[in-house]
């Protein structure tokens, strides 16, 4: 009996699959500081297992300030906690299965996203997956040719808000929160107002052909018409906010409590289940539209606020 209780943990351990060994790109953001500790600290409180952050490159944006004031420092902290850091993307990708493309600056991300691909590494992309509708394309039809899964998402999508506020028979949605603008950014709600725009598609889901956005001084607000009636709209507030939604049902209206910020081990569990299946929770289509959206949204204000088709 001994040896046989000996032998079924001996086989367990060797039949206990290693941790996926993750390679960041870019350490400009406090994303790449958050993840590694969920992955790494098996103490932590929101500790996720079965992935763990190996390497890291550094990258930056010299003319982007939000990078290049933060990216030494987050580097710093990330070799105080053991990561290796290497000069380029496909050295990094030499010594991980899979990569967590964290920069920042979205304009950077195609670029970046070309070197993974060549590499053949399933690659999860923070937000925003580009800079433009047609980097995010490019980025999609390139890993497609190459075979390579990929998917990109905030932590939006999975917090506790969309999970609770997501019902089948939903007839409208409207969203708020926090946008402030940036003028390097081409779609400037790809900053920061696809948080709420990504919680707008996680409960309506996709399908939107038109789009209209109304600016003002203190925040825009942007009201999609779904292909089969429905209506999405998303305030995008430029000063300081919680974030919220409203799902108006047949029979009832749900409110959300509101929201500031929140926490990345939801997002965490998805990318670890991702490199572990190969099958994105998010698809490539509805992430696509989601830009396209924000691409209509664009437009719309150069418009003056005119009705605008997804391209």
């Amino acid at each position: 009996m001994r040896t046989t209780c000996i032998l079924l943990v001996v086989f367990a351990l060797v039949a206990m699959p290693a941790d996926i060994r993750l390679g960041i790109v870019g350490t400009d953001t406090s994303h790449a500081i958050a993840l590694t500790g969920i992955f790494n600290d098996p103490s932590g409180p929101n500790h996720v297992p079965g992935a763990r952050v190996v390497a890291a490159y550094k990258g930056g944006s010299p003319d982007f300030p939000v990078s290049s004031q933060r990216v030494d420092k987050f580097a710093a902290e990330l070799q105080s906690k053991g990561i290796e850091f290497v000069a380029d993307i496909p050295t990094l990708c030499k010594k991980v299965d899979a990569i967590l493309l964290e920069s920042v600056d979205g304009r950077v991300h195609l670029k970046q996203a070309k070197e993974v691909i060549a590499a053949r590494k399933p690659m999860f992309i923070d937000k925003p997956l580009a800079a433009t509708l047609e980097d995010a394309r490019e980025i999609a039809r390139l890993a497609a040719e190459a075979g390579v899964p990929w998917f990109s998402s905030s932590g939006s999508r999975f917090g506790g808000m969309t999970a609770a506020m997501k019902f089948a028979d939903t007839t409208g949605v409207v969203t708020w929160g926090p946008s402030p603008l940036e003028e390097l950014f081409p779609l400037d709600l790809a900053w920061y107002g696809i948080h709420s725009i990504e919680t707008l598609y996680t409960l309506m889901g996709p399908g939107c052909e038109e789009v209209r956005r109304i600016a003002s001084r203190d925040s825009d607000v942007i009201v999609g018409r779904w292909k089969d009636g429905r209506t999405g709209t998303v305030f995008a507030l430029r000063g300081p906010s919680n974030s919220g939604a409203v799902a108006f049902r047949p029979k009832s209206v749900v409110q959300s409590e509101p929201k500031s910020g929140g926490g990345y081990s939801s997002l965490a569990r998805e990318i670890v289940k991702f490199f572990q299946t190969g099958t994105p929770p998010v698809s490539s289509a509805e992430t696509l539209e989601l830009f396209a959206f924000m691409d209509a949204a664009q437009r719309s204000k150069a418009a003056g606020g005119q009705p605008v088709k997804l391209r």
